[in-house]
């Protein structure tokens, strides 16, 4: 995935199509033609992405046509978005004896930080993490701060909690972690010290949750669709800070087929700028 596919040279560019579980079909309103899977797993080969992100139903029905042509990142947690937020719980949706029948590259698991649900959530990773290292697959942890306690102390989107996110990541063995940007807000000052009195730039506030994450490397999350500009802005921040790449969905395959691809060709030259090996 991250020298044989997508830009190389040690990076890493995957799509997900995981929304369609954890939003619902909402967020294809914006784009219809991305209602039908074989638009992203078509976006991903064209583009020429690092692997392709979904659930075990599209991996099942969809993947099988583009095996050999895209890595397959299977997520194996999951959830709706009905219940409230600060309950957050993500349920197996797959096994990794699912991604290696399916011939997956990796499998991706969502562990949330402060939830209510944080034991039960680590007990289930556990299991995940073990029979992962059985197969020599590798584990990519969504880590993503939740609950009534992070809302408290400054926010989910909080530098506090984005970094404890990842240092948790890392410490339950994962290889790779996702997490979002910082963003800075009045909130902050109810952060833990001394994270209620940095002042940071937003690439220094990254570094720290790179640096944080250790030897598991870290894409950052895209999010909701934003303008182009302040896309390729967070894209350059990210990789200067040490990021080893991105996995942003909905800010690409919400947009118009011709308009994702020439987005995707410019992330791919900014990922060579990045790049650890630009051959």
């Amino acid at each position: 995935m991250m020298y044989e596919h997508g830009p190389g040279g040690g990076t890493l560019l995957v799509l997900p199509i995981d929304q369609g579980l954890e939003h619902g079909p909402v967020d294809f309103f914006v784009n219809p033609e991305a209602l039908d899977p074989a638009y992203q797993f078509e976006l991903a080969v064209e583009g020429r992405f690092s692997a392709i992100a979904v659930h075990i139903g599209l991996a099942e029905k969809y993947y099988p046509e583009y095996a050999g042509r895209i890595p397959l990142l299977l997520k194996l947690n999951g959830k709706t978005s009905i219940p409230p937020d600060h309950e957050a719980f993500s349920a197996l949706t797959g096994t990794v004896e699912d991604a290696v029948r399916l011939g997956a590259d990796a499998v991706g698991y969502t562990v949330y930080v402060g939830s209510p649900a944080q034991d039960r959530d680590f007990e289930q990773f556990m299991e995940i993490r073990s029979e992962a290292d059985r197969y020599g697959m590798p584990v990519v942890v969504w880590a993503y701060p939740r609950g009534d306690a992070v809302a408290q102390r400054g926010g989910k989107e909080s530098l506090y909690a984005v970094d404890y996110a990842a240092r948790v990541a890392l410490e339950l063995g994962a290889d790779v972690v996702k997490v979002n940007y910082p963003v800075r807000s009045e909130h902050d000052r109810q952060s833990p010290p001394p994270y209620n009195s940095l002042d940071l730039t937003p690439e220094a506030a990254f570094r720290k949750v790179v640096e944080s994450a250790g030897r598991s490397l870290v894409l950052v999350s895209g999010g909701e669709k934003v303008a182009d500009d302040k896309l390729l802005e967070k894209v350059r921040m990210s990789m200067a800070a040490g990021a080893t790449g991105i996995i942003f969905g909905r800010n690409l395959w919400q947009r118009p087929r011709a308009e994702a691809l020439a987005l995707t060709r410019t992330l791919h030259g900014i990922f060579r700028e990045y790049a650890a090996d630009p051959r």
